[in-house]
């Protein structure tokens, strides 16, 4: 397995290789011992899946499309560069974390781009609750979706990828947004439409100064906690959270184990 680099300012890691791969990595594991120098990252709150609205008499149906826009402490793009030493080539990738309006952590997205290789690999950090058997389906504004398949899950959220060319990459730059369907547990599509601005810039830029980037880790890091403060001081009222537990998205229902 090749060296690793961690995915995006949330610190969910995803493994930088010439091959399609997954490996365990930030508080998921031990990190392979080989990887480039990169900042390490604190684990961070798990993407939170934004709730169907109900539906008088019965359950939600129908295709449901989430909005999401990015990580206000991020405030662009971010390109990281390093070289994996067991393929002797430098890769880049480009990411951004988007949360709900009401700022919860939602999904992530990294397009990884090879020296010399044609190929890119689009990754996507997805919620948990999601049926893995029909993978996703992704595209451009109302080009033609392309598949993806999940690989691995983790406490945090499950990885999904693809394989992409030029094309793919070109569309994002120009396009409003990228689409990423799936399907809930009750087999309901859900559409997440993620705004692409400034995509081409991050992604055609320079990579991002190390010092700079930790910075951003620390700042976001500071922010998550202090909303998190936040969220137990308005549930005071109701019944305290218990220290270290993660914030629910606002408005979704309690999480009941799935009907046979």
């Amino acid at each position: 397995m090749s060296a690793s680099y961690r995915l995006s300012s949330r610190a969910l890691g995803l493994v930088l290789s010439t091959a399609i791969g997954f490996a365990p990595v930030a508080g998921f594991a031990q990190a392979p011992a080989q990887r480039p120098a990169t900042p390490t990252r604190p684990a961070a709150p798990a993407p939170a899946q934004p709730a169907a609205p109900a539906q008088p008499g019965g359950a939600a149906t129908g295709p449901q499309v989430v909005q999401v826009k990015p990580e206000p402490s991020q405030t662009s793009w971010t390109k990281v560069c390093g070289k994996d030493q067991a393929a002797n080539k430098e890769i880049c990738y480009t990411t951004r974390d988007f949360v709900s309006d009401q700022g919860q952590p939602v999904l992530a997205v990294a397009i990884y781009d090879v020296k010399g290789d044609p190929n890119k690999i689009v990754r996507f950090l997805m919620p948990l609750g999601l049926l893995l058997q029909p993978g996703i389906r992704f595209g451009v504004d109302n080009a033609q979706p392309t598949g993806g398949r999940y690989a691995i899950c983790f406490p945090n959220g499950c990885f999904a990828e693809s394989q992409v060319k030029d094309d793919f990459i070109n569309a994002m730059k120009k396009g409003t947004n990228l689409n990423v369907s799936v399907q809930n547990q009750g087999a309901r599509e859900l559409t997440f439409t993620i705004p692409l601005a400034d995509f081409a810039k991050g992604f055609d830029g320079a990579a991002i100064d190390p010092k700079v980037l930790e910075d951003q880790q620390k700042q976001l890091q500071d922010e998550l906690a202090k909303r998190q403060e936040e969220l137990r001081q308005r549930l005071g009222a109701g019944g305290a959270a218990a220290p270290g537990a993660a914030a629910p998205a606002p408005g979704a229902a309690p999480a009941t184990p799935p009907k046979p």
